[in-house]
């Protein structure tokens, strides 16, 4: 159950879970258990997505800041602040981008490289690029096995914790996994090669 700030006006992003604002300070307030287990943990990060998440945090911290100012500033020069749309519409993005930025950091503080010098290629793990063959398909595909906050499905980068990384996870060549998929029969997947990131 969230708690609230004294004298704080509150409000829920679908996304974002729910926000007290209390004059200049905006807070976030965790939602669920599932999200404090979520930020907690050790991420799993590879070079490349280490250095994305600097940038990431850098052009939020400073471009995106400034941008975020300027539009409250304008707002604030619209008149009564107390009725203004555009004042709360400004004020409401600023308050998820303190929210993405303070996810970021916490997320690099816990992040746990790995090097692409180390990465093991006997079995699959995060850092390692993984050839699998449908066994009953016959196609073939290649995916990329990556810690959660790199994860992206479109470029075959697959979390460890998704369910055919996980199913992957400290396999041999050779070996044949079998995946739960949310509709139709478990796929079969055999691991022809296996090699680094």
């Amino acid at each position: 159950m969230p708690r609230s700030l004294p004298g704080a006006a509150t409000w829920k992003s679908p996304h974002l879970g729910v926000f007290a604002v209390g004059g200049e300070r905006i807070r976030r307030l965790v939602q669920s258990e599932e999200e404090v287990t979520k930020v907690s943990r050790e991420s799993v990060i590879t070079q490349e997505g280490l250095e994305k998440l600097k940038e990431e945090i850098e052009h939020l911290s400073t471009t995106k800041r400034r941008e975020v100012a300027e539009r409250i500033k304008e707002a604030r020069e619209f008149g009564d602040i107390a009725e203004n749309a555009e004042y709360d519409d400004a004020k409401n993005e600023q308050a998820l981008l303190e929210q993405r930025i303070a996810l970021l950091e916490e997320r690099l503080r816990r992040a746990t490289v790995i090097n692409d010098k180390d990465v093991d290629t006997t079995e699959v793990g995060v850092g390692t690029t993984v050839h699998v063959k449908d066994q009953k398909s016959g196609d073939s595909q290649k995916f990329q096995i990556v810690g959660s906050a790199e994860a992206d499905p479109t470029l075959q980068k697959l979390s460890n914790e998704s369910p055919i990384g996980k199913a992957l996870m400290g396999k041999k060549r050779g070996n044949v996994v079998s995946v739960d998929v949310p509709r139709g029969p478990k796929r079969k997947l055999k691991i022809t090669k296996i090699e680094a990131a």
